[in-house]
């Protein structure tokens, strides 16, 4: 459920398909839904307490964002696993945070310092046992976001925000593999002393490193598919 009102009451259109489009772009990136299923638009309107309406225009919007793919006259359907898709997304990550990564460390303050150790501090505390992943999640997810933050370019973050997005729909399929898991927790911290000190090219080869050992991790997905 997106909210504990009936839909008609508790927003207007544009704000319930806003709410519907978070909601189901969440459990698209969880594997809520399989890979290659089409979606049933009753059972949406159901599951996510929506109208018709919206309910389409959040599909249309997540379509557009990629996460669906819409067949005409046949509705949507979750977009199959592809190993090649994995590597052109790891691979443009790769080039696209490298380079937010070097605007933030020319236009990074006091104040970006201050909250990226707050950010590491909280990923570091995150329990990861069961029952517990999203609070990991979330807390990897501000990390990440407040390295690269101070950047500059709103378009450079909107677009690593759709690759991560279209990435970690495939590492959350993946199988865990504890021992690389280990080394990428290691590296959080190793990014935020490189941030401190302001070592770019060491920090853009650490995180290069980052994103192919999370690609490692993540290609489970397409190999268990």
């Amino acid at each position: 459920m997106i909210n504990s009102q009936p839909a008609e009451v508790a927003a207007s259109g544009e704000t319930a398909a806003s709410q519907v489009f978070s909601a189901l772009k969440q459990d698209l990136i969880r594997g809520r839904f399989a890979a290659g299923e089409k979606l049933a638009i009753s059972a949406l309107k159901e599951r996510y307490e929506v109208g018709l309406s919206p309910l389409r225009e959040a599909l249309n919007r997540l379509a557009a964002y990629g996460l669906l793919e819409q067949h005409n006259q046949r509705g949507f359907r979750v977009p199959p696993l592809s190993a090649e898709e994995l590597e052109d997304i790891s691979r443009l990550r790769m080039q696209l945070e490298c380079m937010a990564l070097t605007q933030a460390f020319q236009e990074g303050d006091a104040e970006w310092e201050s909250q990226l150790l707050a950010a590491s501090h909280r990923l570091s505390r995150a329990n990861k046992a069961q029952g517990e992943i999203e609070q990991w999640e979330q807390a990897h997810q501000r990390f990440h976001r407040t390295l690269l933050a101070p950047c500059g370019s709103h378009w450079l973050l909107r677009f690593i925000e759709q690759l991560h997005d279209q990435f970690d729909r495939y590492r959350r399929l993946a199988p865990g593999n504890p021992e690389i898991r280990d080394r990428l927790d290691a590296q959080h911290g190793e990014l935020v002393e490189l941030a401190l000190d302001r070592r770019i090219h060491d920090a853009r080869y650490l995180l290069e490193d980052h994103i192919r050992q999370s690609w490692e991790v993540a290609k489970g997905a397409c190999e268990q598919g």
